[in-house]
Protein backbone atom coordinates (compact mmCIF):
# COMPACT_ATOMS: atom_id res chain seq x y z
CA UNK A 1 0.00 0.00 0.00
CA UNK A 2 1.46 3.42 -0.92
CA UNK A 3 2.79 5.53 1.92
CA UNK A 4 0.89 8.65 2.97
CA UNK A 5 1.89 11.56 0.74
CA UNK A 6 2.59 14.78 2.68
CA UNK A 7 2.96 16.64 -0.62
CA UNK A 8 -0.32 15.38 -2.08
CA UNK A 9 -2.00 18.75 -2.57
CA UNK A 10 1.09 20.23 -4.26
CA UNK A 11 1.56 17.12 -6.38
CA UNK A 12 -1.99 17.33 -7.63
CA UNK A 13 -1.60 20.96 -8.61
CA UNK A 14 1.70 20.26 -10.38
CA UNK A 15 0.37 17.24 -12.25
CA UNK A 16 -2.91 18.88 -13.16
CA UNK A 17 -1.21 21.99 -14.51
CA UNK A 18 1.44 20.17 -16.56
CA UNK A 19 -1.08 17.75 -18.06
CA UNK A 20 -3.48 20.52 -19.07
CA UNK A 21 -0.90 22.97 -20.43
CA UNK A 22 0.86 23.16 -23.80
CA UNK A 23 3.81 25.11 -22.41
CA UNK A 24 6.24 22.20 -22.77
CA UNK A 25 5.64 21.66 -26.47
CA UNK A 26 5.36 25.39 -27.10
CA UNK A 27 8.82 25.90 -25.64
CA UNK A 28 10.27 22.91 -27.47
CA UNK A 29 8.86 24.17 -30.78
CA UNK A 30 10.48 27.58 -30.29
CA UNK A 31 13.84 26.08 -29.34
CA UNK A 32 13.89 23.76 -32.34
CA UNK A 33 12.09 25.65 -35.10
CA UNK A 34 13.29 29.17 -34.31
CA UNK A 35 16.79 28.58 -32.94
CA UNK A 36 17.83 25.38 -34.70
CA UNK A 37 20.47 23.22 -33.07
CA UNK A 38 21.78 25.80 -30.55
CA UNK A 39 25.21 24.26 -31.22
CA UNK A 40 28.11 26.35 -29.96
CA UNK A 41 28.88 29.20 -32.33
CA UNK A 42 25.73 28.86 -34.46
CA UNK A 43 23.41 31.86 -34.95
CA UNK A 44 20.66 30.35 -32.79
CA UNK A 45 22.76 29.70 -29.70
CA UNK A 46 22.68 33.13 -28.02
CA UNK A 47 18.99 33.81 -28.89
CA UNK A 48 18.18 30.42 -27.35
CA UNK A 49 20.06 31.32 -24.16
CA UNK A 50 18.24 34.67 -24.02
CA UNK A 51 14.92 32.88 -24.52
CA UNK A 52 15.65 30.45 -21.67
CA UNK A 53 16.63 33.32 -19.39
CA UNK A 54 13.46 35.23 -20.24
CA UNK A 55 11.33 32.17 -19.53
CA UNK A 56 12.87 31.61 -16.10
CA UNK A 57 12.26 35.27 -15.29
CA UNK A 58 8.66 35.09 -16.52
CA UNK A 59 8.07 32.05 -14.33
CA UNK A 60 9.06 34.07 -11.27
CA UNK A 61 12.56 32.76 -10.57
CA UNK A 62 15.12 34.99 -8.92
CA UNK A 63 18.82 35.64 -9.51
CA UNK A 64 18.40 34.68 -13.16
CA UNK A 65 21.51 35.33 -15.21
CA UNK A 66 23.67 34.26 -18.13
CA UNK A 67 27.19 33.15 -17.26
CA UNK A 68 29.79 33.36 -20.03
CA UNK A 69 31.68 30.20 -20.95
CA UNK A 70 34.85 30.84 -22.99
CA UNK A 71 36.20 27.80 -24.84
CA UNK A 72 37.95 26.51 -27.94
CA UNK A 73 35.10 26.26 -30.43
CA UNK A 74 34.61 24.71 -33.85
CA UNK A 75 32.91 25.69 -37.11
CA UNK A 76 31.97 23.16 -39.75
CA UNK A 77 33.56 23.49 -43.18
CA UNK A 78 33.42 21.14 -46.12
CA UNK A 79 34.45 17.50 -45.92
CA UNK A 80 35.14 14.92 -48.62
CA UNK A 81 36.03 11.23 -48.46
CA UNK A 82 37.19 9.67 -51.72
CA UNK A 83 38.08 6.07 -52.49
CA UNK A 84 41.25 6.14 -54.62
CA UNK A 85 42.00 2.41 -54.84
CA UNK A 86 40.87 -0.21 -55.86
CA UNK A 87 38.01 1.87 -57.30
CA UNK A 88 37.25 5.58 -57.54
CA UNK A 89 34.18 6.79 -55.68
CA UNK A 90 33.17 9.61 -53.33
CA UNK A 91 31.52 8.59 -50.06
CA UNK A 92 29.14 11.07 -48.33
CA UNK A 93 30.52 12.12 -44.97
CA UNK A 94 30.36 14.79 -42.27
CA UNK A 95 33.17 16.07 -40.05
CA UNK A 96 32.93 15.34 -36.35
CA UNK A 97 33.06 18.42 -34.09
CA UNK A 98 36.57 19.51 -33.12
CA UNK A 99 38.00 17.65 -36.12
CA UNK A 100 40.96 19.67 -37.46
CA UNK A 101 41.20 20.60 -41.17
CA UNK A 102 42.65 17.79 -43.26
CA UNK A 103 44.28 16.86 -46.53
CA UNK A 104 45.58 13.32 -46.34
CA UNK A 105 45.80 10.06 -48.26
CA UNK A 106 46.09 6.78 -46.40
CA UNK A 107 44.96 3.17 -46.38
CA UNK A 108 41.94 1.98 -44.44
CA UNK A 109 41.99 -0.34 -41.44
CA UNK A 110 38.68 -1.81 -40.23
CA UNK A 111 38.29 -2.01 -36.45
CA UNK A 112 34.53 -2.67 -36.77
CA UNK A 113 32.92 -2.32 -33.29
CA UNK A 114 36.18 -1.03 -31.82
CA UNK A 115 36.66 -3.36 -28.87
CA UNK A 116 39.62 -2.32 -26.68
CA UNK A 117 41.35 -5.68 -26.99
CA UNK A 118 41.22 -5.40 -30.79
CA UNK A 119 43.00 -2.05 -30.66
CA UNK A 120 45.68 -3.59 -28.47
CA UNK A 121 46.10 -6.69 -30.61
CA UNK A 122 46.16 -4.85 -33.93
CA UNK A 123 48.11 -1.73 -33.00
CA UNK A 124 50.80 -2.45 -35.60
CA UNK A 125 48.17 -2.44 -38.37
CA UNK A 126 46.85 0.99 -37.42
CA UNK A 127 49.94 3.20 -37.62
CA UNK A 128 49.61 5.70 -40.50
CA UNK A 129 46.18 4.44 -41.56
CA UNK A 130 42.62 5.73 -41.35
CA UNK A 131 40.70 3.76 -38.71
CA UNK A 132 37.09 2.75 -39.29
CA UNK A 133 35.02 2.01 -36.16
CA UNK A 134 31.27 1.81 -35.67
CA UNK A 135 29.13 3.62 -33.12
CA UNK A 136 28.27 0.38 -31.28
CA UNK A 137 28.80 1.12 -27.58
CA UNK A 138 28.55 -2.49 -26.44
CA UNK A 139 31.07 -4.41 -28.58
CA UNK A 140 30.83 -8.18 -28.42
CA UNK A 141 32.63 -9.59 -25.43
CA UNK A 142 32.91 -6.20 -23.67
CA UNK A 143 30.82 -5.54 -20.56
CA UNK A 144 31.33 -1.79 -20.25
CA UNK A 145 30.24 1.12 -22.44
CA UNK A 146 32.84 2.03 -25.09
CA UNK A 147 32.46 5.68 -26.03
CA UNK A 148 33.28 7.23 -29.39
CA UNK A 149 36.11 9.23 -27.80
CA UNK A 150 37.76 6.08 -26.52
CA UNK A 151 37.84 4.59 -30.00
CA UNK A 152 39.19 7.86 -31.40
CA UNK A 153 41.76 8.09 -28.59
CA UNK A 154 42.93 4.50 -29.04
CA UNK A 155 43.36 5.26 -32.74
CA UNK A 156 45.54 8.25 -31.81
CA UNK A 157 47.68 6.18 -29.46
CA UNK A 158 48.26 3.60 -32.18
CA UNK A 159 49.43 6.27 -34.64
CA UNK A 160 46.38 6.51 -36.94
CA UNK A 161 46.26 9.37 -39.44
CA UNK A 162 42.44 9.66 -39.52
CA UNK A 163 39.23 8.28 -38.04
CA UNK A 164 35.93 7.21 -39.59
CA UNK A 165 32.92 6.84 -37.29
CA UNK A 166 30.19 4.64 -38.81
CA UNK A 167 26.64 4.80 -37.49
CA UNK A 168 25.62 1.23 -36.63
CA UNK A 169 21.91 2.00 -37.12
CA UNK A 170 20.55 1.60 -40.66
CA UNK A 171 18.65 4.40 -42.34
CA UNK A 172 19.68 7.24 -40.01
CA UNK A 173 22.59 8.63 -42.00
CA UNK A 174 25.91 9.65 -40.42
CA UNK A 175 26.08 10.07 -36.65
CA UNK A 176 27.96 13.02 -35.21
CA UNK A 177 29.69 13.57 -31.88
CA UNK A 178 32.59 15.57 -30.54
CA UNK A 179 36.14 14.28 -30.52
CA UNK A 180 39.25 15.63 -28.84
CA UNK A 181 39.82 16.61 -25.23
CA UNK A 182 37.74 19.80 -24.84
CA UNK A 183 39.51 21.26 -27.84
CA UNK A 184 40.79 20.38 -31.28
CA UNK A 185 41.41 16.75 -32.09
CA UNK A 186 44.81 15.69 -33.33
CA UNK A 187 43.67 13.75 -36.41
CA UNK A 188 40.66 14.40 -38.66
CA UNK A 189 37.46 12.46 -38.01
CA UNK A 190 34.35 12.02 -40.15
CA UNK A 191 31.02 10.27 -39.72
CA UNK A 192 29.45 7.89 -42.24
CA UNK A 193 26.06 6.25 -42.61
CA UNK A 194 25.96 2.54 -41.86
CA UNK A 195 25.32 1.72 -45.50
CA UNK A 196 28.44 3.53 -46.71
CA UNK A 197 30.53 2.14 -43.89
CA UNK A 198 29.47 -1.41 -44.71
CA UNK A 199 30.42 -0.80 -48.35
CA UNK A 200 33.93 0.20 -47.30
CA UNK A 201 34.20 -2.86 -45.08
CA UNK A 202 33.13 -5.17 -47.91
CA UNK A 203 35.53 -3.50 -50.31
CA UNK A 204 38.43 -3.95 -47.90
CA UNK A 205 37.51 -7.59 -47.20
CA UNK A 206 37.36 -8.37 -50.92
CA UNK A 207 40.49 -6.58 -52.10
CA UNK A 208 42.65 -6.53 -48.97
CA UNK A 209 43.58 -2.88 -49.49
CA UNK A 210 41.58 0.34 -49.77
CA UNK A 211 43.22 3.73 -50.19
CA UNK A 212 41.30 6.88 -49.24
CA UNK A 213 41.68 10.65 -49.54
CA UNK A 214 40.20 12.72 -46.72
CA UNK A 215 39.96 16.49 -47.04
CA UNK A 216 38.15 19.05 -44.89
CA UNK A 217 38.11 22.78 -44.15
CA UNK A 218 36.81 22.83 -40.58
CA UNK A 219 37.89 25.68 -38.32
CA UNK A 220 38.90 25.61 -34.65
CA UNK A 221 38.82 29.03 -32.95
CA UNK A 222 38.05 30.72 -29.60
CA UNK A 223 34.34 31.18 -28.83
CA UNK A 224 32.02 32.11 -25.97
CA UNK A 225 28.90 30.23 -24.86
CA UNK A 226 26.50 30.78 -21.96
CA UNK A 227 25.08 28.88 -19.02
CA UNK A 228 21.59 29.97 -17.94
CA UNK A 229 20.99 29.91 -14.17
CA UNK A 230 17.96 30.76 -12.04
CA UNK A 231 16.81 30.12 -8.46
CA UNK A 232 13.72 29.49 -6.41
CA UNK A 233 15.20 30.67 -3.07
CA UNK A 234 14.54 28.69 0.07
CA UNK A 235 13.23 30.31 3.21
CA UNK A 236 14.75 28.56 6.23
CA UNK A 237 17.81 27.04 4.51
CA UNK A 238 18.47 29.23 1.46
CA UNK A 239 22.14 28.18 1.25
CA UNK A 240 21.14 24.53 0.78
CA UNK A 241 20.67 23.87 -2.93
CA UNK A 242 18.84 21.24 -4.97
CA UNK A 243 19.93 21.54 -8.58
CA UNK A 244 18.15 20.46 -11.79
CA UNK A 245 20.01 20.72 -15.07
CA UNK A 246 20.17 19.88 -18.75
CA UNK A 247 22.28 21.20 -21.59
CA UNK A 248 20.49 23.08 -24.35
CA UNK A 249 22.99 22.73 -27.21
CA UNK A 250 22.29 20.08 -29.81
CA UNK A 251 24.57 19.10 -32.68
CA UNK A 252 24.69 21.41 -35.67
CA UNK A 253 23.34 18.84 -38.14
CA UNK A 254 19.86 18.68 -36.56
CA UNK A 255 17.41 20.37 -34.20
CA UNK A 256 18.56 18.30 -31.24
CA UNK A 257 14.91 17.93 -30.23
CA UNK A 258 15.19 14.77 -28.17
CA UNK A 259 18.86 15.15 -27.25
CA UNK A 260 18.90 17.46 -25.38
CA UNK A 261 15.96 19.84 -25.82
CA UNK A 262 13.34 17.45 -24.43
CA UNK A 263 15.27 17.63 -21.16
CA UNK A 264 15.79 21.38 -21.44
CA UNK A 265 12.07 22.13 -21.63
CA UNK A 266 11.35 19.64 -18.83
CA UNK A 267 13.70 21.65 -16.60
CA UNK A 268 11.87 24.83 -17.60
CA UNK A 269 8.49 23.27 -16.85
CA UNK A 270 9.62 22.00 -13.47
CA UNK A 271 10.74 25.56 -12.68
CA UNK A 272 7.38 26.96 -13.80
CA UNK A 273 5.18 24.72 -11.69
CA UNK A 274 7.39 24.72 -8.61
CA UNK A 275 7.48 28.52 -8.67
CA UNK A 276 3.69 28.56 -8.80
CA UNK A 277 2.72 25.76 -6.42
CA UNK A 278 5.64 25.35 -3.98
CA UNK A 279 6.32 28.88 -2.71
CA UNK A 280 7.47 27.89 0.78
CA UNK A 281 10.52 25.80 0.00
CA UNK A 282 12.99 25.42 2.82
CA UNK A 283 15.96 24.87 0.48
CA UNK A 284 16.81 26.71 -2.72
CA UNK A 285 16.07 24.91 -5.98
CA UNK A 286 18.46 25.99 -8.72
CA UNK A 287 17.79 25.42 -12.41
CA UNK A 288 20.72 25.25 -14.82
CA UNK A 289 20.68 25.10 -18.62
CA UNK A 290 24.20 24.28 -19.77
CA UNK A 291 25.99 25.46 -22.89
CA UNK A 292 28.40 23.43 -25.07
CA UNK A 293 27.90 20.00 -23.55
CA UNK A 294 28.17 18.20 -26.85
CA UNK A 295 31.85 18.95 -27.35
CA UNK A 296 33.12 18.19 -23.86
CA UNK A 297 30.72 19.07 -20.98
CA UNK A 298 32.27 22.52 -21.15
CA UNK A 299 29.51 24.66 -19.62
CA UNK A 300 28.88 22.42 -16.61
CA UNK A 301 32.60 21.82 -16.05
CA UNK A 302 33.35 25.54 -15.96
CA UNK A 303 30.41 26.12 -13.62
CA UNK A 304 31.66 23.47 -11.17
CA UNK A 305 35.11 25.06 -11.23
CA UNK A 306 33.91 28.67 -10.96
CA UNK A 307 31.44 27.89 -8.16
CA UNK A 308 33.62 25.47 -6.23
CA UNK A 309 32.90 27.34 -2.99
CA UNK A 310 29.18 26.50 -3.32
CA UNK A 311 29.50 22.78 -3.97
CA UNK A 312 29.41 21.79 -0.28
CA UNK A 313 25.87 23.19 -0.18
CA UNK A 314 24.41 21.19 -3.07
CA UNK A 315 22.18 18.47 -1.65
CA UNK A 316 21.70 16.81 -5.02
CA UNK A 317 22.21 17.49 -8.71
CA UNK A 318 19.56 15.85 -10.93
CA UNK A 319 20.65 15.60 -14.56
CA UNK A 320 17.86 15.69 -17.17
CA UNK A 321 19.72 15.38 -20.46
CA UNK A 322 17.22 14.05 -23.06
CA UNK A 323 14.78 13.21 -20.24
CA UNK A 324 11.68 13.71 -22.37
CA UNK A 325 12.59 10.91 -24.78
CA UNK A 326 13.94 8.39 -22.28
CA UNK A 327 11.43 5.53 -22.38
CA UNK A 328 11.68 4.33 -18.78
CA UNK A 329 12.02 7.34 -16.50
CA UNK A 330 13.80 5.75 -13.58
CA UNK A 331 16.52 7.23 -11.36
CA UNK A 332 20.19 6.42 -11.84
CA UNK A 333 22.14 7.38 -8.75
CA UNK A 334 25.89 7.75 -9.14
CA UNK A 335 26.86 5.29 -6.43
CA UNK A 336 24.96 6.87 -3.55
CA UNK A 337 23.84 3.75 -1.72
CA UNK A 338 22.44 5.65 1.27
CA UNK A 339 20.02 7.52 -1.02
CA UNK A 340 18.49 4.42 -2.62
CA UNK A 341 16.06 3.64 0.24
CA UNK A 342 14.82 7.25 0.20
CA UNK A 343 14.09 7.25 -3.53
CA UNK A 344 12.55 3.77 -3.33
CA UNK A 345 10.24 4.94 -0.55
CA UNK A 346 9.28 7.93 -2.66
CA UNK A 347 8.24 5.59 -5.45
CA UNK A 348 5.65 4.16 -3.07
CA UNK A 349 4.62 7.50 -1.61
CA UNK A 350 4.29 9.15 -5.04
CA UNK A 351 2.30 6.17 -6.40
CA UNK A 352 4.71 6.14 -9.32
CA UNK A 353 6.53 2.97 -10.32
CA UNK A 354 10.14 3.90 -10.90
CA UNK A 355 13.29 1.97 -10.21
CA UNK A 356 16.53 3.11 -8.64
CA UNK A 357 19.87 2.12 -10.13
CA UNK A 358 23.49 2.78 -9.23
CA UNK A 359 26.00 3.56 -11.97
CA UNK A 360 28.86 5.83 -12.98
CA UNK A 361 29.08 7.47 -16.39
CA UNK A 362 31.36 10.22 -17.66
CA UNK A 363 29.28 11.38 -20.60
CA UNK A 364 26.82 14.03 -19.43
CA UNK A 365 26.66 17.13 -17.26
CA UNK A 366 26.40 15.30 -13.95
CA UNK A 367 30.02 14.22 -14.32
CA UNK A 368 31.85 17.42 -13.27
CA UNK A 369 29.71 17.46 -10.13
CA UNK A 370 30.26 13.74 -9.49
CA UNK A 371 34.02 14.25 -9.80
CA UNK A 372 33.78 17.17 -7.35
CA UNK A 373 32.03 14.90 -4.83
CA UNK A 374 28.52 16.36 -5.15
CA UNK A 375 25.61 13.89 -4.71
CA UNK A 376 24.39 13.28 -8.25
CA UNK A 377 21.99 11.23 -10.31
CA UNK A 378 19.76 11.54 -13.31
CA UNK A 379 16.59 10.49 -15.04
CA UNK A 380 17.51 7.34 -16.95
CA UNK A 381 16.33 3.87 -17.79
CA UNK A 382 17.34 1.35 -15.13
CA UNK A 383 15.23 -1.50 -16.50
CA UNK A 384 16.00 -0.84 -20.17
CA UNK A 385 18.44 -3.25 -21.73
CA UNK A 386 21.34 -1.60 -23.51
CA UNK A 387 20.19 -0.61 -26.97
CA UNK A 388 23.70 -0.16 -28.30
CA UNK A 389 23.26 3.47 -29.27
CA UNK A 390 21.21 6.64 -29.50
CA UNK A 391 18.62 6.00 -32.20
CA UNK A 392 17.79 9.38 -33.72
CA UNK A 393 20.16 11.18 -31.36
CA UNK A 394 23.23 12.77 -32.94
CA UNK A 395 21.74 12.41 -36.42
CA UNK A 396 19.93 14.88 -38.66
CA UNK A 397 16.66 13.10 -37.83
CA UNK A 398 16.60 14.21 -34.18
CA UNK A 399 13.76 16.61 -34.98
CA UNK A 400 10.69 18.01 -33.26
CA UNK A 401 8.30 15.49 -34.82
CA UNK A 402 10.05 12.63 -32.96
CA UNK A 403 9.17 14.00 -29.52
CA UNK A 404 5.84 13.19 -27.84
CA UNK A 405 4.08 15.40 -25.34
CA UNK A 406 3.53 12.49 -22.97
CA UNK A 407 7.23 11.94 -22.49
CA UNK A 408 7.83 15.62 -21.87
CA UNK A 409 5.08 15.76 -19.26
CA UNK A 410 6.32 12.65 -17.48
CA UNK A 411 9.83 14.05 -17.25
CA UNK A 412 8.76 17.49 -16.01
CA UNK A 413 6.34 16.16 -13.39
CA UNK A 414 8.82 13.55 -12.16
CA UNK A 415 11.59 16.13 -11.78
CA UNK A 416 9.39 18.67 -10.04
CA UNK A 417 8.03 16.16 -7.53
CA UNK A 418 11.51 14.81 -6.77
CA UNK A 419 12.98 18.30 -6.33
CA UNK A 420 10.17 19.16 -3.91
CA UNK A 421 10.95 16.10 -1.80
CA UNK A 422 14.72 16.54 -1.82
CA UNK A 423 14.35 20.18 -0.80
CA UNK A 424 11.88 19.25 1.97
CA UNK A 425 13.78 16.28 3.43
CA UNK A 426 14.47 17.02 7.11
CA UNK A 427 17.72 15.04 7.37
CA UNK A 428 19.26 14.60 3.94
CA UNK A 429 21.93 11.90 4.44
CA UNK A 430 24.21 12.49 1.45
CA UNK A 431 27.23 14.68 2.06
CA UNK A 432 29.84 15.81 -0.44
CA UNK A 433 32.59 13.26 -0.95
CA UNK A 434 36.23 14.14 -0.49
CA UNK A 435 38.67 13.32 -3.33
CA UNK A 436 39.63 10.01 -1.74
CA UNK A 437 35.99 8.92 -1.59
CA UNK A 438 35.45 9.94 -5.22
CA UNK A 439 38.48 7.86 -6.20
CA UNK A 440 37.07 4.90 -4.29
CA UNK A 441 33.77 5.14 -6.17
CA UNK A 442 35.65 5.05 -9.46
CA UNK A 443 37.82 2.15 -8.31
CA UNK A 444 36.13 -0.78 -10.03
CA UNK A 445 37.40 -2.81 -13.00
CA UNK A 446 35.35 -1.05 -15.66
CA UNK A 447 36.06 2.46 -14.40
CA UNK A 448 39.73 1.67 -13.80
CA UNK A 449 40.12 0.55 -17.40
CA UNK A 450 38.30 3.59 -18.78
CA UNK A 451 40.17 6.00 -16.50
CA UNK A 452 43.51 4.48 -17.44
CA UNK A 453 42.95 4.76 -21.17
CA UNK A 454 41.69 8.34 -20.97
CA UNK A 455 44.67 9.28 -18.79
CA UNK A 456 46.92 7.90 -21.53
CA UNK A 457 44.97 9.80 -24.19
CA UNK A 458 45.20 13.10 -22.25
CA UNK A 459 48.93 12.56 -21.70
CA UNK A 460 49.32 12.03 -25.43
CA UNK A 461 47.57 15.36 -26.10
CA UNK A 462 49.81 17.11 -23.59
CA UNK A 463 52.91 15.62 -25.18
CA UNK A 464 51.80 17.01 -28.55
CA UNK A 465 51.56 20.49 -27.07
Amino acid sequence: MPQQNPHLATDQKIIGDVYTSTELMDNLTILCDEFGSRFGGTPGEKPAADFLKAKLEAYGLQNVYLEEVPYEGWRRGTASLEILEPIQRTIPCISLPHSPPANLEAELVDMDEGAPDDFDARADEIAGKIVLATSEVNPKGVKRWIHRNEKYGRSLLAGASGFIFVNHYPGYGPATGGIGEVGAGLIPAVGLALEDGRFLQRLLAKHGRVKLRLTSTDVVEPMVSWNVIGDLPGSSQPDQIVMLGSHYDGHDISQGAGDPASGTVAVLEAARVLAQYAPDLSCTIRFALWGVEEIGLIGSTQYAETHADELDNIRFYLNMDSAGVIRHKDIQLNKWENLAPIFEAWSQEMARDFRVGQSVSAHSDHYPFLMAGVPTGGIGGVRRKASGGRGYGHTKYDTLDKVEMRGLREAAVFAARLALRIASHPAWPAQRRNPEAVAEVLDNPDNREETEIFNRIRAFYEAQG
